[in-house]
């Protein structure tokens, strides 16, 4: 079976309040019990604020480090799945479930290359 990101894009900014972030925990929570019990769960993880991140570039053979994220935008990558998947329709339904659980905010769906071990 392939594996497939499911990547969620949000906003910059702030935290939601509470009333808003808890129904989206809860949401979560309950969706990736479905996936490891439909085994095609992976792995999952959410990501601290862009502000947080460390770029390493290589110039001249040396390495380079600077604070900040690669690139800056209005919305930037606040957490992902990793699924395994037969095919790319079943990866899309889950990641509609992903997006509907969220609420408003997008999900990316990609393949990653060659099959999964």
């Amino acid at each position: 079976m392939k594996q497939y990101l499911l990547s969620i894009y949000q906003p910059d900014g702030g935290v939601p309040a509470p009333e808003v972030l808890e129904p989206i925990v809860r949401n979560l929570g309950e969706l990736e019990e479905e996936m490891r019990a439909a085994g095609v769960w992976v792995f999952s993880g959410g990501l601290h604020a862009p502000d947080t991140a460390t770029v390493i570039r290589v110039k001249d053979g040396d390495t380079l480090m600077t604070d900040g994220p690669y690139t800056e935008g209005k919305e930037h990558l606040g957490g992902f799945t990793v699924i395994r998947a037969p095919d790319l329709d079943e990866a899309l339904e889950w990641g509609r479930r992903l997006a509907l659980a969220i609420g408003l905010l997008p999900v990316e769906v990609r393949p990653f290359q060659g099959e999964a071990g």
